[in-house]
């Protein structure tokens, strides 16, 4: 569930992340506030919070308050960060990384103690809530999709059961798919999210253009087995085409410095090849195998002849044409104009979930959190207490600490407790915890990180220094992810235009095929810039690459038929018969990947 684990070796993050791991831990963080309560309740919470196995620390007022005080020797304006009108807000900080099941356990534990007395936000328990939600958002998915396919191929197959052996093909498939991840030993929740509903999407057209075969040729009067091999003999090059572009386009994803490409690039990939072994070695045998039921279960076509939208379609052919050609170019610039976000804060903290509503209401009381984490050389104990105070000074702070601001002038580190010491402290490196009023990811957050390095290196000029966090992380998604687009759809592209270059022996046909799916796609991902929307940026590379991969079968099905047309008729007729063919199978993978 950690993007982070993505970054390749060489960025910033990744660097300090492995130091962080080494050295101290990379720490998951929580949010917790507490309502109604008095200093003493919050304070009794508090200590129970800190006693939880995998809670490292918890920061809130009585570190620099005494609480137990008399109400006059307490001044509340300096506290209000941390209570005011009964409420309690707290900064807790975990062992292990919010990814990590000790600190899913302990967020458990720690939203057990505080009950209904308080809620609990961060990003540790966005990442504990994250499985559940979407596992759950994942089988919802599967199962409409199963319905709404199933209801769409009764209405364009001529039998009932039909149908069932598409879903029957396809469910091995996906089976083998899913099941045999575990060779890669982990894969990231976003490829077992959107694995099992792509591979269903993208490849249920291999049946659909086997079955259509299939059926002209028994319309043409050869008996069932001579005319599986004749739709196969037919079907082949445009199914086998079909599954390469789409196999290659994943591929290209597999090769983003971003690794996450890697992980959805392989298994969307594998997938694709286990549909098209199934469609190719398993369907013909059971279309065979269940002939008779087939006949039995037979109904008319609910479809009419697609003969007139095909004239339609080539008397609009010339206006088409322009209007495509005048949107292109500029839905190409608006295409990568959109708002976009990158990293983990943008997948669970989004509306509609408890913790945005959590995060929410904390906000609203106490101002935004986020904790980012600095990595300085230690030894230098005046360079690191002037840095935390310079830190702890900005505008934008709530608070800045480290050992050396902790630690009263003249008394040696030596006396302080071991168990404080390493949490700040390590043989090669000192950790600066600085919270900054901010949320994850944003403008401004990216422009306080940029002014916190620049404060640091005031300090530690010619030495390494890192700075690291839910913050600094994105920045660094960002700019590894944005140069990987650019690479990764040239890459798709160029692949795509390879294998239809190969199955067709032209030059030319790539071109013809390609052109209308890549304006497609311009026209498709420009939508969020035109609507006003926040697009993941991940999700927008994707978008991009499934919809070349799986629609480009589209434009491979309709140029196959228009050759076969071309052998007995003119480039008029060739071209309404294309679309006439065309059309039913076309509308129907269509509408299933629309509709999943």
């Amino acid at each position: 569930y950690d993007l982070t684990k993505y970054l390749p070796e060489s960025t910033e993050s990744s660097k300090a992340l492995s130091i962080l791991k080494e050295d101290f831990t990379y720490p998951g963080t929580g949010r917790v506030m507490l309502k109604d309560v008095s200093l003493y309740e919050a304070k009794a919470l508090k200590d129970r919070i800190e006693t939880v196995d995998g809670v490292d620390m918890v920061m809130w007022c009585d570190t620099a308050t005494n609480i137990y005080g008399a109400d006059t020797f307490i001044d509340y304006s300096k506290i209000e960060d941390y209570y005011k009108d009964g409420n309690a807000y707290m900064d807790v900080t975990f062992s292990d990384s919010d990814s990590s099941s000790s600190t899913h356990n302990a967020v458990n534990e720690v939203k057990q103690i505080i009950g209904a007395k308080g809620i609990i936000a961060g990003s540790a328990v966005a990442d504990a809530m994250l499985g559940p939600t979407v596992n759950a958002a994942t089988a919802r998915v599967m199962a409409l999709a199963v319905i709404f396919i199933f209801l769409l191929l009764t209405l364009t197959t001529t039998s009932w059961f039909e149908p069932v052996l598409f879903m029957a093909v396809m469910f091995i498939a996906i089976v083998l798919g899913m099941g045999t991840n575990l060779l890669f030993g982990e894969v990231s929740f976003m490829s077992n999210a959107v694995g099992a509903t792509l591979q269903l999407a993208c490849s249920i057209d291999y049946s659909i253009f086997l079955l259509h075969a299939f059926t002209r040729e028994k319309a043409a009067g050869a008996p069932p087995e001579q005319a599986m091999a004749n739709a196969l003999r037919s079907a082949v090059s445009s199914i086998g085409a079909s599954g390469a572009t789409t196999i290659v386009g994943f591929l290209a994803l597999a090769l983003m410095r971003f690794k996450i490409g890697r992980d959805m690039g392989l298994v969307l990939a594998k997938g694709i090849a286990f549909s098209l072994v199934t469609v190719l070695l398993l369907m013909p045998a059971l279309i065979l195998r269940f002939q008779k039921i087939i006949e039995k279960t037979s109904h008319r076509s609910f479809m009419s002849s697609f003969r007139k939208f095909g004239e339609f379609g080539y008397k609009i052919r010339i206006p088409v044409l322009i209007i495509i050609l005048l949107l292109g170019i500029p839905c190409y610039v608006a295409q990568g104009m959109s708002d976009f976000t990158y990293g983990n804060d943008s997948i669970a903290n989004t509306p509609g979930t408890e913790i945005y509503e959590n995060e929410q209401a904390i906000d609203k009381e106490f101002g935004q959190s986020n904790m980012m984490l600095a990595l300085v050389p230690v030894g230098d104990n005046k360079a690191e207490k002037k840095l935390t105070e310079e830190l702890d000074g900005l505008p934008y702070s709530k608070y800045a600490m480290s050992l050396a601001s902790i630690l009263p002038d003249g008394i040696p580190e030596e006396i302080i407790p071991h168990s404080l010491v390493k949490k700040l402290h390590s043989e090669h490196w000192a950790r600066i915890i600085i919270n900054v009023r901010s949320p994850g990811e944003s403008k401004e957050a990216f422009g306080y990180a940029n002014e916190i390095r620049s404060v640091i290196k005031k300090y530690y000029p010619n030495q390494a220094t890192y700075l690291t966090g839910l913050t600094p992380s994105t920045q660094d998604i960002k700019q590894v992810i944005t140069k990987d687009y650019s690479f990764v759809n040239i890459l798709s592209l160029l692949g795509v235009a390879l294998v239809i270059a190969i199955t067709y022996k032209s030059l030319v046909l790539p071109l013809i095929v390609l052109i209308p799916i890549e304006a497609a796609v311009f026209i498709n991902t420009a939508i969020p810039y035109i609507m006003g929307d926040r697009t993941m940026f991940l999700g927008f590379i994707i978008v991009s690459c499934v919809q070349l991969g799986a629609t480009v079968d589209y434009s491979i099905l309709l140029t196959g038929n228009y050759l076969d047309a071309r052998t007995r008729s003119n480039k008029k007729e060739s071209a309404i018969r294309a679309v006439t063919q065309s059309a039913l199978p076309i509308i129907t993978s269509g509408l299933i990947l629309t509709t999943v």
